[in-house]
């Protein structure tokens, strides 16, 4: 009935166990969402009240597929602002959100027979954006304890003829891990001396704690073939607002926004005005959110592991933990075993309400995702719950 493409992708894990969470709450159940990957802030009311301007002058109709010139200027003045990198508006196109940016350029720079490195743990969508392709997507293994940076021995041995692109998420979504200056060197000349594609997504730029990040791009002179991504999403809680932007050569912009122009005709009208403002006025809220976040990430990492047989590294940006649960894996929770991450995901949910993502999902067996971007209150009650919970595994 369906087409063989949609056998190529799994449902997004993530936003399956955000629509749970609100099922559950619709019930008046305490749910404690732990599962959300966005700021629990409102989007700053600049930013709003720029989109309201907006509409009051009618800027509510159809744009150029790639985005208004304004909005891709405002994208190079903040580029160059925050991250160092001299871009022009040819070198720039405006997309429906960073993860439409990310699928559109998988659509035009990959196909049947090319294999693209992902990094595992992975963001649950990168896979998907390969197969969807053609592509096969191939798994380079991590290292937990260095901020999830690459196995070099492992990314050597997987790359071939066939090696197309490499996909970089850092500061990462599902572990928070943020990579050394010495690994982004070694993954790019690795990458730069095979001829492949750099992805670099960096939706969690400005959420870095007590390091200064840097935009993989800035690391070499060799910028032909770097992708960078980001969005207005994360930094400004800007979620549902969907505005993300790519920058990259004219050639292959020139491409996705071709491909744009014939399937989401444009980026929304209003959003782009927004997002005018949060890249060009205050920015006050990006220092006030960080200190938050750090605050929280502090008082979720102590409290995890605090609770036996629990062991979660800290990450260094991003609104995520990702504690490893391999010691309650194969045990039992009143007779029943648990057998995988997913299992131990779903006996928070129904037993505590506790709502997480399982690290299967990421490519990690022995995981499990908590995002912070919830209050102080909510982290502490979800650490009693869960530390009685896993007090009775045995």
């Amino acid at each position: 009935m369906f087409s063989k493409r949609l056998d190529r992708i799994q449902p997004s894990a993530t936003l399956a166990m955000t629509a749970k969470a609100a099922e559950l709450r619709s019930q008046g159940i305490d749910v404690l969402n732990f599962s959300v990957g966005e700021p629990d802030f409102n989007t700053p009311t600049n930013i709003i009240d720029a989109a309201k301007k907006a509409m009051d002058k009618g800027f509510t109709k159809y744009t150029p597929g790639s985005g208004i010139q304004e909005l891709k200027e405002a994208v190079c003045v903040k580029l160059k602002r925050d991250n160092n990198l001299n871009y022009q508006p040819n070198n720039i196109v405006i997309s429906c959100g960073g993860k439409h940016a990310l699928y559109n350029a998988c659509q035009v720079l990959f196909e049947h027979g090319d294999e693209v490195i992902i990094f595992s743990p992975y963001w649950v969508s990168f896979p998907d954006f390969v197969s969807v392709t053609g592509a096969k997507p191939i798994f380079v293994n991590t290292i937990s304890d260095k901020q999830y940076e690459p196995d070099f021995e492992d990314l050597l041995s997987k790359i071939n003829k066939n090696t197309k692109g490499i996909i970089i998420n850092s500061p990462s979504n599902p572990t928070g891990g943020v990579w050394s200056d010495e690994a982004i060197y070694k993954t790019l000349d690795i990458a730069l001396d095979n001829d492949l594609w750099v992805f670099s997504d960096e939706c969690y730029e400005q959420l870095v704690y007590d390091i200064e990040f840097k935009s993989i791009a800035t690391f070499t002179e060799q910028k032909e073939k770097i992708l960078t991504f980001q969005s207005c999403s994360k930094t400004y809680a800007m979620t549902g607002w969907r505005i993300g932007y790519t920058a990259g050569s004219p050639d292959v912009i020139k491409a996705m926004s071709k491909l744009q122009g014939q399937s989401t005709s444009c980026p929304n009208s209003i959003a782009q005005h927004a997002a005018i403002e949060a890249l060009t006025g205050s920015q006050h809220i990006i220092s006030e959110m960080v200190e938050i976040f750090k605050n929280r990430r502090d008082l979720i990492i102590d409290g995890l592991n605090s609770i036996d047989n629990i062991v979660c590294d800290q990450p260094k940006g991003a609104f995520y933990v990702f504690p490893n649960i391999n010691y309650f894996l194969n045990k039992t929770y009143n007779g029943h075993t648990i057998n995988s991450a997913n299992d131990l995901s779903m006996l928070l949910l129904n037993e505590q309400f506790i709502v997480t993502v399982s690290g299967d999902s990421f490519g990690a067996e022995s995981n499990i995702r908590f995002s912070y971007a919830t209050s102080e209150d909510i982290i502490q009650k979800m650490l009693e719950r869960l530390k009685s919970t896993l007090s009775l595994i045995k």
